[in-house]
This record gives C-alpha cells, structure tokens and sequence, in this order.
C-alpha cells in the first residue's frame, strides 16, 4: 500500500508540473484591450473646406493629418472638427467675411456626416448621442469654433452656431477680438479690453443659456478670470498644455489650472510641441526650418514661419497648407538620414504634461488633443493613425483603465453635459 501512495504522489506530481502557465499579457497586449475598449476624443482638428467635396474627402487617406482611414487606423473614434476664423479688423466688413468663411466649414463638417459619408461618420451634439454612434461602429464628428470674431456683435449668432452643432466656441484667437483679449497680448502688452469687453461678458452669458461650452485656450489670463468668475457651467481648454513644463502664453500657469479645477472644468492637453517642451521644439525647428525651405524651393513653392501667418493673405496661407503636409513629409524624410538631427518633441513629453495636470489638478479634469492640421503633431503622433501611442505611454506610465478612459474623453463629456444641463435649467 505504501507504494501505491508513492506511485500516485509521483503521478500527481508529474501531471501538476505538466500544467501550462497561464498566458501573461504584455504591455502592449493590455494598451490595445484599454484602447479599444474606451472611447478616444480628440477635442480640436483643423479642416480645409477643399477637403469636404464629392471628388476630395476624408473618406480617402488625404495628406491630412486627420481622415476617415486614419482615424480607423489608430482607433480615433470621435474627431471635433474646427470652424477657425483668423483675427481682421473689427469692422462691419471684416466680420461679414468672417461669417462667409465659418458658415462654409459649418456647411463642409454637415456636408461629410450627412451627404459624403453618413454610413462611416455622424455628427453628435450629446454625450448619448456619441456613445450611441461609437456604439454602431461608426466615428463620431464633433463641431468646436475656434475665435468668436465671426459673430460679429450680433450675439443671436451664438444660437445660431449651436443649432448649427457647435458644443463649444472660444471668443477669441491669435489677436483681440471684439469679445476678449488674447493671449498673445502678452507679447506687447497692449491690451484692448483688459480682459473681456461688455459685449464679451453678455457672449458668456449666451453660451451658457444655449448649452456651449466655453474654450478658452487662446483668450487671455484676465480674460479667463473673468469667464470663470461671470459663467454659471464648466469650461474648457480645447488645446493647452502646463506653463510650469514650458513657458509659453497659450499654455495655463498653475493658478489657471487651479481655477480650472474650483470651475469643475478640463484642460485637454495638446500635441504641439512648441507647447510641450521649448529646448527641443526650438533646436528641432531651426534645423528642419533649413530642410522644409530646400523643400518648397525645389517645389516653386513658399514657406512661411507661424509667427508669419497673421501677414498672409488668404491666397498665401491657403497654397502654404495646400503642400504643408507634403513639404513636411518630404522634410522629415530628408531628416532621418542625418545622423546628427536634433530629436524631436515626442509622445513621452507630451504625457509629461498630462502628468503635471493630473498630480495638481486631478485625474477628472485632464483630456487630451492634438491640434492637428494646424499646426500639431509629435513624434509618435503625427497623425490621427498614431493616436495608439499615447494610449500606449500612459499605460507604461501605470494609468488604470479607468484613468486612461476619462482622459481620453469621459471627462470631456461629463463637462459637455453639465454645461448642457445648466442651459436647461435656465430655460
């Protein structure tokens, strides 16, 4: 008998060595489930209405930064597409051009969702209703405007563009807009309004009653304080990043971000990466300013400098972006057979940013953005086809699941609902 127990310890022992460990998920494994699994909104792209037509469209792999293949390619669901209207003259003139051009972005974003390629992209004015659309399969459109300058002073505009799909406007740009200093006021010192001006403050008032939420992302610091202290909902910053980490006006210092915070708003931080890190961004953009030129020279074609923009006219500004992604994509073709090229602004700088925010502000009031087609993009996401990399660094990181989920959206919309829900209580 004593053998008998021998033989079937040995037998037991042997089957139980004989079992498979169970498989570990790797790093990247574990990114790819949280990044299919959450919904990914991207709070600010640039379009071109050029792109928008029944021949050339986001249903094609453009040189774009944004499109429909490439949102599928790096799991983007929900892209917010922007009416941006440069800064003029605060005429009469002025402001009627200025609503010529953000009507036909509106008409371009409708045009996409409704006539060029209903099956694949709709437009969401909810939280439900992008829930529901992602839900179907399908990727999601949203409508933010960058600069309120369009609206002229005829504030029943503001109603006009939510009823249009607007979910969030900013009141005002890279210059002073008849509603609001801008941040790049800082430069000279002058200041037009010392904050908001009288039809600004009323502009607030209007888009907390019609449910949109406030951006301020370009507007100045006095500006800000005074949104914040007159609205009755949250706010955003569509694409800002942290001043601590790199000091430049269109970022939010620490008492900004504070305020974001007591405001229950979100800051999405943005892929720019002169917004992320100055020593690097500069270095980089000198050295690739010399090959872009080269570029565009041996194309006939014009380059131009950002500080340079607000001195083009549309003809110009609209050839530069016309080859902008080729020139760059040529460039940096160029560059990587340099053994000596200064190193690029990447993803991991950029969740420096996020990490900043996160430890003083809080994981709910951090988002995430990208400025595409106007300027951003960093190594690692140039483009929407990328966009699993930033999953891929805050997992690396150790952000849960549910903390990479409110980042990449949920806390935007829980603001977009709040804002929503304070316009129905003043009805």
């Amino acid at each position: 008998m004593k053998y008998f127990y021998l033989l079937l310890s040995t037998v037991l022992f042997i089957s139980c060595g004989e079992k498979k460990p169970e498989k570990t998920e790797t790093l990247e494994e574990k990114a790819q489930r949280i990044h299919d699994s959450v919904i990914t909104i991207d709070t600010h792209d640039d379009i071109n209405v050029q792109n928008f037509t029944d021949s050339i469209n986001y249903t094609q792999n453009l040189d774009t930064q944004v499109n429909l293949p490439k949102m599928n390619e790096g799991g983007l669901d929900v892209a917010w597409f922007i009416v941006y209207t440069g800064q003029d003259t605060l005429t009469a003139e002025g402001y009627a051009k200025a609503s010529e051009n953000a009507i036909s972005k509106f008409e371009a974003i409708h045009k996409l969702c409704e006539e060029i390629a209903p099956d694949q992209i709709e437009l969401a004015l909810t939280s439900e209703d992008v829930k529901r659309i992602v839900a179907a399969g399908k990727k999601v459109a949203m409508i933010g405007v960058e600069n309120a300058y369009p609206i002229g002073e005829d504030l029943s505009k503001i109603e006009e563009y939510q009823k249009r799909g607007a979910r969030y406007m900013s009141l005002a740009h890279n210059g002073h807009s008849q509603l609001s200093d801008s941040n790049t006021g800082e430069g000279d010192s002058i200041w037009l309004h010392n904050g908001l001006s009288e039809l600004g403050k009323k502009a607030v008032a209007e888009m907390n009653r019609v449910g949109m939420m406030i951006d301020v992302s370009h507007p100045s610091k006095e500006a800000m304080k005074q949104m914040i202290e007159l609205t009755k909902a949250p706010i955003i910053a569509s694409h800002s990043s942290a001043r601590a980490l790199c000091d430049h006006s269109r970022n939010l210092d620490d008492e900004q971000l504070m305020m974001m915070k007591e405001n229950g708003g979100v800051v999405q931080t943005v892929a720019f990466s002169s917004y992320l890190n100055t020593e690097k961004n500069d270095a980089r953009s000198a050295y690739m300013t010399e090959i872009y030129k080269k570029v565009a020279d041996s194309l006939g074609v014009a380059w131009y400098e950002r500080s340079q923009f607000s001195t083009l006219t549309d003809e110009q500004r609209e050839e530069f972006f016309a080859n902008y992604r080729k020139i760059r994509s040529l460039g940096e073709e160029m560059a990587e057979t340099d053994p000596n090229v200064p190193p690029a602004v990447n993803v991991s700088d950029f969740v420096d940013h996020i990490d900043y925010m996160v430890k003083l502000i809080g994981i709910d009031h951090v988002g995430i953005s990208s400025d595409f087609d106007g300027g951003g993009g960093i190594e690692g996401w140039s483009d929407a086809s990328e966009t699993f990399n930033v999953t891929l660094e805050l997992v690396k990181r150790g952000y849960t699941e549910e903390e990479i989920a409110k980042l990449w959206g949920e806390n935007l919309l829980r603001v977009l609902d709040e804002v929503q829900a304070v316009a129905e209580s003043m009805d």
